[in-house]
């Protein structure tokens, strides 16, 4: 089973070393990411070290071997599956996790590792919480 990873949980991971982090690096299947990883990682990034409590050098390698459990997914690929994601993403109130629910769309067998309830409204694609997430590790 594929697993996308909502921003929330990795950015959790980059934070602080908890069950988060430990799935994540645990995980025997695959992890996906729409590219704009970079993007989120880079707005938030001043916060993300103050809240770890870790340099730059720390955290852009832990960044680096977080992101070797993932597989980055093209804008380009997701873009395919717009129309539909962007319906998904309104049933969800959620208009900020359509690319999630694109990347979701792009490969079979894929669920969202998501603790945000509202994206549960909807029932094209499964989601899943860390809770969950524990019992396949």
């Amino acid at each position: 089973m594929r697993i996308v990873i909502d921003s929330n949980i990795l950015l959790a991971a980059l934070i602080k070393d908890s069950a988060t982090r430990k799935i994540i690096l645990k995980y025997g299947g695959s992890f996906l990411f729409p590219e704009i990883i970079f993007e989120e990682v880079e707005k938030y990034k001043p916060d993300l070290l103050r809240k770890s409590g870790m340099d730059e050098k720390e955290f852009n390698e832990l960044f680096g071997v977080l992101l070797r459990k993932v597989m980055i997914v093209p804008t380009e690929i997701l873009s395919l599956y717009y129309d539909e994601s962007e319906k998904l993403a309104r049933i969800a109130e959620s208009p900020e996790d359509q690319l999630f629910f694109a990347c979701a769309m792009a490969y079979p067998d894929t669920v969202i590792w998501s603790n945000d309830k509202r994206l549960k409204k909807q029932t094209v694609v499964k989601i899943i919480t860390t809770g969950e997430m524990i019992s396949l590790v």
